[in-house]
């Protein structure tokens, strides 16, 4: 081969090549594109649907309002609804955050012996067993009223797929690699942290994940019972007065916030799982 066809037949491999891998970035930006639209394409159909369901049926607005009058009573005072999803946000993420800590503790010392396990994991299903009505009175008598104990609500539901996960992710663990730790001297808690907790992590970020989800649940609840009202009432107790007032359009704004502090909270773990996970495949 010549010089002048061996440098056509480079070109045009090169060629090929730029425009296979412009075409396969194309076709991911294609497929992000509709992975992020689809969920926006069913809230406005939602939205749609609500709307025509409304108008076709005559439903009165105490009992159905419209979505723009949702949005109007939104935009006539957004205040009280910024400030209290604000309030309801804080006391989430640190309920959250004493559920995730305590449930990894927890579901550590669980893994530390059978009948230990045996002895303490059904106490832990008091979390999951027990209705958190039941049990918000006695956590206002406990705790007062306020943010304590709206944040125990959130804990208290948070805590338990934390402690399960953690508890799966520490059993599931190599055996021969804690007889190699023992061997080489290594303590208890030197073979937790270097060993069964790091062979953890992938279960421990799905506990994380569902603790996400049932966070602004714990909380919401919690406000019913134990929130104060005034200025900074957090979008429980908006919900119980807009609730008392029939206001029910201003019911809707509170439950759509709280939906949207829900999905930041899911989101934002998420998103931490998924850089966690990558270091921890890097680190295997």
């Amino acid at each position: 081969m010549s010089g002048a066809q061996h440098r056509h037949a480079q070109g045009h491999a090169q060629g090929h090549s730029q425009g296979h891998s412009q075409g396969h970035a194309q076709t991911n930006l294609r497929t992000r594109a509709m992975r992020a639209l689809a969920p926006l394409a069913a809230v406005v159909a939602a939205i749609a649907a609500w709307a025509l369901f409304k108008q076709m049926f005559g439903v009165k607005d105490f009992v159905l309002p419209s979505p723009l009058g949702v949005l109007h009573a939104f935009t006539e005072d957004p205040a009280p609804f910024l400030r209290g999803t604000l309030e309801t946000a804080t006391s989430a993420g640190i309920g959250f955050a004493i559920a995730a800590i305590g449930g990894v503790l927890v579901g550590s010392a669980l893994s530390l012996s059978r009948a230990i396990e045996r002895s303490v994991y059904p106490l832990t299903l008091l979390f999951q067993m027990v209705p958190l009505i039941a049990i918000a009175p006695l956590l206002v008598i406990w705790c007062g009223y306020g943010r304590p104990a709206i944040v125990a609500s959130t804990a208290i539901v948070a805590i338990f797929p934390v402690i399960a996960n953690t508890l799966a992710g520490l059993r599931a663990r190599d055996a021969g690699l804690d007889e190699l730790f023992a061997i080489l001297g290594a303590g208890r808690l030197a073979t937790w942290w270097k060993l069964a907790l790091p062979s953890a992590v992938p279960s421990i970020v799905t506990g994380l994940r569902i603790a996400a989800g049932l966070a602004t649940i714990g909380t919401i609840s919690g406000e019913f019972i134990a929130a104060e009202g005034g200025e900074r009432a957090p979008l429980g107790m908006l919900i119980m007065t807009s609730l008392r007032q029939f206001k029910t359009d201003r019911v809707f704004v509170s439950v759509v916030l709280a939906a949207c502090v829900g999905f930041a909270m899911f989101g934002l773990v998420s998103l931490a799982s998924r850089v966690l996970l990558a270091r921890w495949m890097r680190g295997r």
